[in-house]
């Protein structure tokens, strides 16, 4: 099996090569690589590298992900998240390769408090959402056989984060405020490449298990839930914090304004996934806690 794989640096794309590499030849490329195009604000250019590798799989894990950036360059989100994908989509569909993708929460406007199931309607609040949404419609409205995976939260301990973010400022401040109205599941990169993996070789043999899913860890938590998981993490690891554990307060989301909207509810439900797979998915609390030992053994 061929494989081909676009942002291999990135959080998820650092871990696919891992995931992937058993499986069979993995060619993986970023936006700066040379000799194929890897460039998602090319598009013609990745439909050019589609049909030089030839791949039985793609594995697009490419994305423009600075979701208030994206309020102030639409088109520039609309090309790397939903024009680039579109073609690649054709490319498949000619190769009959499968294409792996990945989805948001954001793709929903956050009401309720109920888990989304795949067959919800969609109603994004802000650019990048749209511009995700539009990926999503393209891959299934182009008949290619595919993987779309929705994600909420993706943390890791390549690259910058929310925990570490609060590992920063809780050695810095003596006060700190969390949003405590946004929900949804912080979730492992290393997470989202093991059950990619998984998948593929399910779908190989499978073709039937080609749709939507949504793809969280178990659980849920606000993000003040979650600063106050790494911080208690933390100073049960002996690291010295300057914020006491009562001096970390909720607010609502209103209290940091923002380019873009935040939906509040991103929970997901992931019954589909794990009964089409055979997959059972580990708390939020497990992948941040692994997350945090990695970190804070590297720390001088």
């Amino acid at each position: 099996m061929k494989i081909l794989l676009f942002g291999k640096s990135g959080q998820v794309g650092w871990e696919l090569q891992r995931s992937l590499a058993p499986l069979g030849e993995l060619v993986a490329l970023d936006f700066d690589s040379q000799e194929l195009c890897g460039d998602f604000s090319r598009p013609d250019g990745i439909a050019e590298t589609v049909r030089a590798v030839a791949p039985d799989v793609i594995v697009n894990a490419a994305a423009h992900t600075a979701v208030d950036k994206a309020e102030s360059e639409p088109e520039q989100a609309r090309t790397i998240n939903a024009l680039a994908p579109a073609r690649l989509a054709r490319e498949a569909g000619k190769l009959g390769a499968w294409l792996v993708h990945y989805s948001t929460d954001y793709v929903f406007d956050g009401s309720g408090s109920t888990p989304w199931v795949e067959t919800d309607s969609a109603g994004p609040l802000n650019v990048y959402g749209i511009t995700k949404l539009d990926s999503e419609d393209a891959i299934i409205g182009s008949g290619c056989r595919h993987l779309i995976f929705r994600t909420s939260w993706v943390f890791a301990a390549r690259g910058g984060n929310f925990a570490k973010t609060m590992l920063r400022l809780g050695q810095e401040r003596d006060r700190l405020t969390v949003i405590d109205d946004q929900i949804g599941a912080p979730t492992g990169a290393d997470l989202l490449a093991d059950v990619t993996a998984h998948a593929i070789r399910t779908a190989v043999l499978r073709q039937s298990v080609s749709g939507l899913y949504h793809l969280v860890a178990a659980g849920e938590t606000s993000w003040y839930g979650y600063a106050q998981f790494v911080l208690n993490f933390a100073r049960q690891a002996g690291v010295t914090l300057t914020v006491a554990a009562d001096n970390i307060l909720p607010v609502p989301s209103n209290a940091f304004p923002s380019p873009a909207r935040r939906p509040k509810n991103s929970r997901l439900d992931t019954g589909k996934l794990q009964n089409t797979f055979n997959l059972n998915l580990p708390s939020w609390q497990t992948g941040v806690a692994r997350m945090l030992t990695e970190i804070l053994e590297k720390a001088p």
